[in-house]
């Protein structure tokens, strides 16, 4: 019988993430096979994950990055199913580096398929839904590329946030984060009027007709009124017309101008259950 030192099993804890007594069965399965003892602890991870394919993974961590350029941001959520297991700290610092890798590819799906501490990102995330016992999976991915990105993540790893400017102008990493932190708390539904789906322009309007019928307002001007309360939808659904957080005198968008010529590209939101 091959014997397992405790160095053995410690390598594999290491390399695996999993528990010491299931490292050392695997071991002594494989006969001390390092190899083997992978492959067996990841079909441990496989049959678990087949037994709790139909669970719901709404807790977990939403961890934004940026490149040390601060050109390139990406937010993902590494869904689990309790809060529990979210807030454990080996499972935030697996998300984090998830992420940390997820900064070098353009999707959800190349991202998976990315190579992670020897296997795939998939394959990584069925292996710890063995060791964790709870499913594990990407329940979001948002990239965002610009001249200078910024990122917020809300307290308890709820919320993750990017945001991106037009130019890397003196303050880009405080205007940015303040605008990061806004969008993690007011959810905008876009950027601007421009980025409102039509779809969703219709209905508010049809909404706000709908409530000026019902007070009594002639037929004649409903057109009219109704664009006075869409505009007040804009302002307070869309992120450069929000009144900014810090200072509701000003709009998010002027709160960006006053760092100069400069202003927001684009944004990103994850959050948990999204």
């Amino acid at each position: 019988m091959t014997k397992i030192t405790a160095a053995d099993v410690s390598k594999l804890r290491k390399v695996t993430g999993a528990g010491m007594m299931d490292c050392k069965k695997a071991l002594v399965e494989s006969e001390g096979d390092f190899d083997k003892a992978i492959e067996i602890l990841r079909k441990k991870g496989q049959k678990v994950a087949a037994n709790r394919a139909d669970r719901e993974s709404t807790e977990g961590a939403a961890i934004a990055k940026v490149n040390d350029t601060n050109t390139v941001g990406v937010s993902i959520v590494l869904g689990c199913e309790t809060d529990f297991v979210g807030k454990n700290e080996s499972f935030v610092n697996l998300a984090k580096e998830l992420a940390e890798t997820a900064l070098n590819y353009a999707s959800r799906e190349e991202f998976l398929a990315a190579d992670f501490q020897g296997m795939t990102v998939a394959d990584k995330l069925i292996e710890q839904t063995g060791v964790i016992g709870e499913k594990l999976e990407i329940n979001a991915f948002a990239k965002l590329e610009a001249p200078f990105v910024g990122s917020y993540i809300h307290a308890g790893n709820k919320i993750a946030t990017l945001v991106g400017l037009s130019a890397n102008v003196e303050g880009a990493d405080t205007a940015a984060k303040d605008v990061a932190m806004q969008a993690a708390a007011m959810n905008p539904i876009a950027l601007n009027e421009d980025g409102v789906d039509a779809s969703i322009i219709e209905k508010e309007i049809e909404i706000a007709k709908d409530q000026l019928r019902a007070e009594g307002k002639p037929e004649a001007m409903l057109d009219n009124i109704a664009k006075g309360k869409l505009k007040r939808f804009f302002k307070d659904n869309t992120l450069v017309n929000q009144a900014f957080i810090k200072d509701s005198k000003i709009s998010v968008g002027d709160y960006v101008k006053s760092y100069g010529d400069v202003s927001i590209t684009a944004f990103e939101r994850v959050a948990l259950g999204q």
